[in-house]
């Protein structure tokens, strides 16, 4: 009953899986409005370019296990500008449930910092080999 490969992949199709349809709609349907939220937060504009890189590219990295580490981070940071761009109103707050406002944000974001330090696992393409992995 202790598989810790098994346990790193389902959290990995988990995360990065997940997320994947957040960039995919994105992708489809456009992220124009985040350019408006860089905007507003005086930031630079081109900084959207990061969009299909933190919810595509780093996801995709993560489901297979390939350069697993650095990808989870990409993901963690994506969701702290997230979170610090579009939902700081609801740091604190629970939803018409109870629930917390923000626990799929919490999710991808602890969930990425968790694969960060678990690292792939045997279950990926990379066998978890490599520092990366």
């Amino acid at each position: 009953m202790n598989n810790n490969d098994l346990g790193k992949l389902l959290i990995r199709l988990c995360v990065g899986g997940l997320m994947l349809f957040h960039g995919v709609y994105k992708l489809i349907h456009g992220y124009g409005f985040i350019a408006g939220k860089l905007k507003a937060a005086h930031l630079p504009v081109w900084l959207v370019a990061g969009v299909p890189v933190g919810e595509v590219f780093a996801p995709l990295l993560i489901v297979l296990g390939i350069y697993t580490r650095p990808a989870a981070l990409i993901e963690a940071f994506l969701m702290g500008v997230a979170v610090w761009l579009v939902h700081m109103g609801q740091l604190t707050a629970l939803d018409q449930h109870g629930g917390y406002a923000l626990e799929l944000q919490a999710f991808y974001f602890f969930g990425s910092i968790a694969i960060f330090f678990l690292g792939a696992g045997r279950y990926s393409v990379s066998k978890g080999m490599g520092k990366w992995n």
